[in-house]
């Protein structure tokens, strides 16, 4: 019979050498091509800053990076099957990340993955702002005659959205908690419809992203009150922040980042965490990003972990405190 001590010297003899595996492949890492999974159709946002961090990181590693569009589910499918895909970092999730906590909150394990623990986050990418925007005719033209308008007549103030627990619509119902006001929640299905509504005064007000509302706010068809970040919009001069105009704390954006599979190898997040720094300290990158109406974002893996987490937290607590129920 083994003794106790040959028992543990074999135990660490072993742990030994699973390091240097896993130290020998972080270091051939990557020797083929990686799959970056879009977890949304061609086109949209998710998609347009996937196709730059993967052409970008193509160069960075030296090796082609190509990317999978999986939609359905609003994103759930593809966020799922990265999940379940193996730990090995040539599998990864161009996450649009807001959304994917807020589907967590809304259908539990229904999505196929945990946000806290089905991932390894290897940095956020890009942030896009959002703004509230009212119709013209609306005799509000500051957020705190806005706010006062809405408390002097609970519900009488229309409030569009582009669907039941989109980000649009929770960052409303931050909004009204924020403000201490109650508002009519009208949902859309898509940005599109609802801005296009509200341009028409079908509705009165909506908070949606600067790069959908912009066109809108430079033609005179749409007002900005205030913008939900901590510092002005350059795209939106002369919007003052919300905290500016009196409201504190509502600061909200939809966030994007990559993220690789739980127990994928710290050195290999290490590797295109490194990669990604570069890539978005690139001037081109930033200027394509906010082209969009975005913004470049880098994080460590902590730091990305830790926006997750308190955006997870945030929608969580939103959704519950106001009873929100998904289509």
């Amino acid at each position: 019979m083994s003794s106790p001590f040959a028992l543990w010297r074999a135990l660490l003899a072993g742990a030994a050498l699973a390091m240097l595996v896993m130290t020998a492949s972080a270091q051939e890492y990557p020797h083929k091509t990686i799959k970056l999974v879009v977890p949304y159709p061609p086109a949209g946002a998710t998609d347009f800053v996937g196709r730059i961090m993967a052409q970008k990181l193509a160069i960075a590693l030296g090796q082609a990076v190509v990317v999978e569009n999986r939609g359905g589910a609003a994103g759930s499918i593809g966020a799922a099957a990265v999940a379940r895909a193996p730990a090995d970092g040539y599998t990864l999730l161009m996450g649009a990340l807001s959304s994917h906590t807020i589907s967590a909150a809304l259908y539990g394990a229904a999505v196929g993955f945990d946000i806290d623990k089905s991932f390894a986050p290897v940095s956020i990418v890009a942030k896009v702002p959002l703004v509230v925007v009212v119709n013209p005719a609306l005799k509000a033209n500051s957020l705190a005659e806005l706010i006062a308008m809405a408390r002097a007549n609970p519900g009488g103030v229309s409030i569009a959205s582009s669907g039941n627990g989109s980000p649009q619509h929770l960052a409303s119902e931050l909004f009204q908690h924020l403000a201490g006001v109650k508002m009519l929640h009208v949902p859309y299905k898509g940005s599109g419809p609802a801005l296009a509504d509200l341009v028409a005064g079908h509705v009165q007000v909506m908070i949606d992203t600067v790069v959908s509302c912009q066109p809108f706010v430079k033609a005179g068809n749409l007002r900005a009150l205030a913008t939900a970040t901590h510092d002005p919009v350059d795209a939106l001069p002369g919007v003052p922040t919300a905290a500016q105009a009196g409201l504190k704390d509502f600061e909200v954006s939809s966030m994007f980042g990559i993220v690789a599979p739980a127990g994928t190898p710290a050195p290999v997040i290490a590797k295109l965490n490194a990669a990604l720094k570069k890539i978005l300290a690139l001037q081109d990158v930033k200027d394509h990003l906010l082209g969009q109406g975005m913004v470049a974002a880098y994080t460590t893996p902590e730091g990305a972990a830790q926006a997750i987490s308190e955006d997870s937290a945030r929608w969580t607590k939103v959704i519950r405190d106001g009873n929100i129920k998904s289509d």
